[in-house]
Order: C-alpha cells, then sequence, then structure tokens
C-alpha cells in the first residue's frame, strides 16, 4: 500500500509546553530528589481515585514488590496473578521467595476469570494450599470483577494487589447498588499500583505508585521504598542519649524512590488525564465500528476502560489468516503494533519452574490471535485511517 503516514507506533507519550515548564522549574530549584513534589504528586494522585494513602516509586515493579512486602509475603508463600501480563506481576512475588501460580482468563474480558478463581480456590483449600495474595490484573484497563473477588478474599482469607498499571481513570459500577469506584480507590483491595511509563495514561517518564487506605501498609510500603529507614521517631529502637542520628533502618528495604524530576512532570501530566482518556475511548470507539465487518474479536468494550491497550483476536473460524502474516504486513505498512502477552508462564524463565504449554488454555488461544493496534491521544484521524485500510486490505 502506498501511504505518505510515518511509523506509527502502538504508544506514545505526549509531552507539551507545560510539561517541559513544569520540569525545568524543578530543575532550577532546591531540590530534584526527596523534596516537595514527589508527596504532591502523591496526593494528587490518590485524590483522584478516592483513596487515603499513597506511595511513588521509580517504577511500577517496584510499586509492586514492596506491596508484596507490605503485606508479609516471604519463602513459600503462594501468589496467584493473571497468565495474561507482564512479567513484572508475577515477578514482585518471586523477589519476596513466594511460589506463583496463575488464574486463566475469561475469553470475553481478557481479565482473570471469577469463576475459575473460585474453582481453583475451592481445590486449594482441599489440599491446605490456598493463596496469601492474588494479584488481578486490569488488562488493557478494563477493569476487574473486584467486589466478587473481594467476596472470595473473605471467605478464603488472601490479601489483595490489584496491578492497574494499564487502568489510571479506569472505574467499575456495582450491579446492585450502582455505586462507582475509581479503580485504586482500594475500595476491594488492599493495595492497588500503578504505572507511569511513557505509553501508560500519564508518565513521569519511568515511575509507579502503590495506593492503599491502610495506614500501617502505608508505612511499610514507604519503609520497604526507601532502604528500610524511617525517621518517625515514634518507631525507633532503643538507642543511646547521646545519639545524633535522626533515622534508623528498621527493615531490609531498597532504593526505590521516584525523584522530583519525574513528579513534577506527572504532575502537569495529571491534568490532562481526562483528555488522555476521552481520545482513547473515542479512539476504541471508532475502532469498534471500523472492525465490525472484519473476522476478528475484540475485548469486552466498556466506557469504563481506560484503553491504555487495543487489542484485536483473529477469529480462526472466519479466516485462514494468521497472526505472524498481519504482523508482517502491519509492519511493511510502517504500522508498529505489538503484541499483550505472551503467557507469562511460557517465558523460558518460568518453563525452568515446571510450567508447561496447556495450563491456561483461554490465555494461550487468546495470545495466538492477538494483536495490539495504535492506539494513543494524538493518533490522527490520517493515521486512524491508514491502520484501517491496511487490515482490510490484509483480511480482503
Amino acid at each position: 500500500m502506498k501511504t505518505n503516514v510515518k511509523n506509527i507506533p502502538y504508544g506514545r507519550q505526549n509531552i507539551i509546553q507545560d510539561d517541559i515548564d513544569q520540569v525545568i522549574s524543578v530543575l532550577k530549584s532546591d531540590f530534584l530528589t526527596q523534596g516537595p513534589a514527589v508527596p504532591k504528586f502523591e496526593k494528587a494522585i490518590q485524590n483522584k481515585v478516592g483513596a487515603n494513602f499513597s506511595c511513588a516509586t521509580n517504577s511500577a515493579t517496584s510499586a509492586l514488590h514492596v506491596s508484596c512486602l507490605a503485606l508479609g509475603v516471604q519463602k513459600n508463600d503462594l501468589v496467584w496473578t493473571s497468565p495474561n501480563s507482564f512479567v513484572a506481576s508475577s515477578n514482585a512475588a518471586i523477589y519476596c521467595g513466594a511460589m506463583v501460580d496463575f488464574v486463566d482468563i475469561d475469553p470475553l474480558t481478557l481479565n482473570m476469570c471469577v469463576e475459575t478463581l473460585q474453582e481453583k480456590l475451592e481445590n486449594a483449600k482441599k489440599i491446605n494450599k490456598l493463596p496469601k495474595v492474588v494479584i488481578p490484573v486490569h488488562f488493557g484497563g478494563l477493569p476487574v470483577n473486584m467486589k466478587r473477588i473481594f467476596e472470595l478474599s473473605q471467605e478464603y482469607k488472601f490479601k489483595i494487589i490489584e496491578d492497574a498499571s494499564h487502568a489510571l481513570g479506569a472505574f467499575y459500577t456495582d450491579p446492585i447498588d450502582k455505586s462507582k469506584y475509581f479503580v485504586g480507590s482500594c475500595t476491594h483491595s488492599d493495595i492497588t499500583v500503578f504505572s507511569f511509563h511513557p505509553i501508560k495514561m500519564i508518565t513521569t517518564a519511568e515511575g509507579g505508585m502503590a495506593i492503599t487506605n491502610d495506614p500501617e501498609l502505608s508505612r511499610k510500603l514507604h519503609l520497604f521504598r526507601s532502604h528500610g529507614i524511617t525517621a518517625d521517631k515514634s518507631f525507633f529502637h532503643d538507642r543511646p542519649e547521646d545519639e545524633i542520628w535522626n533515622y534508623q533502618q528498621l527493615e531490609l528495604g531498597y532504593n526505590y524512590r521516584m525523584n522530583d524530576i519525574q513528579a513534577s512532570l506527572g504532575i502537569s501530566q495529571l491534568k490532562r488525564l481526562d483528555y488522555f482518556l476521552e481520545r482513547r475511548r473515542k479512539i476504541a470507539t471508532n475502532y469498534n465500528l471500523a472492525v465490525k465487518k472484519l473476522p476478528v474479536n475484540t475485548q469486552l468494550y466498556t466506557d469504563s476502560s481506560s484503553y491504555h491497550l487495543y487489542c484485536i483476536i483473529i477469529n480462526e473460524l472466519l479466516t485462514s489468516k494468521d497472526q505472524k502474516s498481519l504482523f508482517k504486513h502491519l509492519y511493511s505498512n510502517h504500522i508498529s503494533a505489538n503484541l499483550h502477552y505472551i503467557p507469562i508462564y511460557l517465558q523460558p524463565y518460568y518453563r525452568k519452574l515446571g510450567f508447561k504449554a496447556g495450563y491456561c488454555p483461554n490465555s494461550e488461544s487468546y495470545y495466538k490471535g492477538c494483536v495490539s493496534l495504535p492506539i494513543f491521544p494524538q493518533l490522527s484521524t490520517l493515521e486512524f485511517d491508514h491502520v484501517i485500510n491496511t487490515l482490510k486490505s490484509f483480511f480482503e
């Protein structure tokens, strides 16, 4: 296909002059790190999602790790998550010495299947192998049925970390009382984790955040984020009267802090979150209309999603075309599509842990036919039309 369109990535950050000015103001200030910008950014995010406490980190992976630590995950504990995610969702538990397992996805939502989770919990209870923590993933920005998972957590006594790396700004509505909850409110979880990677809803270049409503969990998150050190004298252990140091290390923590340069960018970006979400939802709506007559399936559409991703799945019953051929066709036409995700347990590292193909059939079936199309706020009409025309030419 002849086109004047340059390469179209599947995701791209949106940086304007206000963002640059905010960063420059911090570069000219007294604090490049451990200054006022990080607490300000933390407060802005927790206010946006309706939670009580927040802990900014240098990545969402770090936020997942300190979340596991704060919940007491340790050697030989069991942690379950979704196989349809980036490896960090399960790696964080392994960092703590835990053993991980996976709950297959719902083919419609591409999120952890609640019915499968319940069945797995029932079987695990019989052999005394219940998980200490379950980490549902809001894949692509579509919220998981958190209320139902929370109900299961009450019955089976596990903690919940929401991996909401894709889902800042997403929300879900209670089907009975119609109450609206933002992902991150922690109404139905212990901790929620966000990512601020460049292609996410907003960016701090690299960065993440753990959100909670529990003051003790918040204290532990901050402790593990910064070397296990506290300056809060109420937690100090006994020390000599003439001791002048103003901090103590209470735990083995990590240097996972976000700096003020990153936080200043996040503060500026957050002001445009609603615009970013509006654009992503509009693009997703247009995609839905455009692919309706093509032999593909899509993730369940809902205006509550943040649409970090827009994934199509080739319907093998309606076409002889395959995923690899589609990838090649898109790339040859300057469209850098992507794939989200190879089931985590099929990665070589996890195969060494004993996982084998066939373990989560829905995840594997989805993976074999999925392609992530470009979606980001500044995707132009010309670029969008080029993506759709390229798809149509492939299937024709």
